[in-house]
């Protein structure tokens, strides 16, 4: 379980538990802190207040272990490298995710300029999904998806939560927020939370 307590990051002072195998959607409007809370959780950014994760203290776990335990997905992923597959340890592990999300096997040696929106984060998702993480802090994962693609995403992400995935789902999206969360946390403009049920 991940368990939150007092988590400060400028404005933002938050307080929850996130049990194995759960989705919590995160909604507020733009600008209230949705990525600054989840950035301070998987500890890229300044913060006060206690992280755990199934009692573990965040400070007890050097950060590259904690990052892949509690995993970071930006709505916009970054890349370093000049092709798709050079962004991944293995490119053979990684197809059968790649197609599911609906993008061609051949993908793997296209220049990472040739991709649109779109593609970038459906391949960051897959990026992220290959670390086999105990928690994913998903930041508008499908914000520039068409519908099909979206949900292609949500049906694969509800899959890892079926094997005890957690996963906190921000998105602006009120309809998938129902589909996704077992509960939803609402930011408020005072950095307060409160929970609505779907």
């Amino acid at each position: 379980m991940l368990t939150v307590r007092a988590l400060k990051r400028l404005h933002i002072s938050v307080s929850f538990d996130l049990r194995n195998g759960e989705c919590i959607a995160l909604q507020g409007p733009s600008g209230v802190g949705k990525t600054l809370l989840l950035r301070s959780i998987a500890d890229l950014d300044p913060n006060q207040g206690t992280v755990e994760l199934d009692g573990m203290l965040r400070e007890a776990v050097p950060a590259p272990a904690w990052r892949r335990r509690v995993t970071y997905l930006a709505a916009e992923p970054g890349w370093w490298c000049d092709t798709v597959q050079e962004h991944f340890g293995d490119w053979d592990d990684a197809l059968s995710l790649v197609t599911r999300l609906g993008l061609p096997a051949a993908c793997g040696p296209w220049p990472i300029q040739r991709l649109s929106s779109g593609e970038k984060q459906r391949l960051g998702l897959v990026r992220a999904l290959m670390l086999q993480s105990q928690v994913l802090l998903l930041d508008e994962p499908t914000s520039a998806l068409d519908s099909t693609a979206a949900a292609a995403v949500e049906r694969l992400i509800s899959q890892r939560i079926a094997a005890g995935t957690s996963v906190v789902w921000s998105t602006h999206d009120d309809a998938q927020a129902r589909r996704v969360g077992s509960r939803i946390l609402v930011m408020r403009a005072d950095g307060g939370i409160e929970e609505r049920r779907p």
